[in-house]
């Protein structure tokens, strides 16, 4: 039997009426290990988003992801540039054999979209409170086509140089700030570490364009986190609904997979249970 929800968590799906595919029931804990034994068990593949590190961001999910038996990849993101992220990913999903299911977080979901394109291993793809951009669209413009997001007013620019001698500008949260933006269902004393440990993510990925959308030929799965000040729910809702995306939701900040791991993976193993 599913544990019953707690008072934070809301789950639904989208109406219908918005087009986003209905996710129905999560799998329970016993349930979700059950992977057709005719099939290989997919590897899932967890990618982070920027300010943030796999460790911070994934270790709960990770965790139970292989208490179920799963094989688990969480890499460092470079947070360079979305091509040059995207391309290292897409040389990770080389080195898998057999299905993979990829989850992203946040700009990890820009990653994903564009590094699982041509990849026919990938069998699903996971968005949590991500961006899920289409083909020629920049970060930087589709943030701003919902209100609700705080995340600029938070940024401290730094420059850096590049090899080539021009100068880059990588971009911090204001450790005063993280919590409010960024989790702020998280204790103060776990997102004062994520401030002091947070790694540079270049203002390049949110003007760099969008190359391929592997979403339009992979299945995905969606979180809309409701009370998420860094990528409006709205917003969450619109990538989704355009992706045909099935989705939950979850009263929680933008780090929705730290503060309700158990939701997350129970989303991922949705969807490794319904890859071929």
């Amino acid at each position: 039997m599913s544990p019953q929800p707690t008072r934070r968590t809301v789950l639904a799906t989208a109406a219908a009426a918005a087009g986003t595919a209905a996710l129905g029931p999560l799998a329970s804990p016993a349930s979700a290990t059950d992977h057709t034994a005719s099939r290989p068990r997919p590897t899932v593949v967890l990618v982070h988003g920027g300010f943030a590190d796999a460790t911070a961001s994934w270790s709960d999910v990770t965790a139970q992801l292989q208490a179920r038996g799963y094989r688990v990849i969480a890499p460092a993101n470079p947070l360079r540039s979305l091509p040059t992220d995207a391309a290292y990913l897409s040389s990770l999903l080389d080195s898998i054999d057999g299905p993979v299911v990829l989850a992203g977080h946040s700009y990890g979901g820009a990653v994903i979209t564009n590094a699982a394109a041509g990849h026919a291993n990938v069998k699903a793809l996971v968005y949590v409170a991500a961006f899920v951009p289409d083909t020629g669209e920049a970060l930087g413009e589709l943030i701003g086509r919902y209100p609700g997001s705080e995340i600029q007013a938070a940024l401290t620019p730094v420059p850096y140089p590049n090899p080539d001698g021009t100068t880059g500008t990588d971009l911090y949260l204001q450790p005063d700030k993280l919590r409010q933006v960024f989790a702020a269902d998280l204790p103060a004393s776990t997102t004062r570490i994520m401030a002091a440990t947070q790694r540079p993510f270049s203002a390049a990925c949110f003007s760099d364009l969008t190359q391929a959308a592997a979403w339009h030929t992979t299945p995905s799965w969606g979180l809309i986190a409701t009370q998420d000040k860094a990528i409006p729910p709205a917003l969450q809702r619109f990538f989704y609904q355009r992706a045909g995306a099935r989705t939950v939701q979850v009263a929680a900040s933008h780090c929705a997979m730290v503060s309700h791991p158990d939701l997350v993976t129970r989303l991922i193993t949705n969807a490794a249970n319904a890859t071929d």
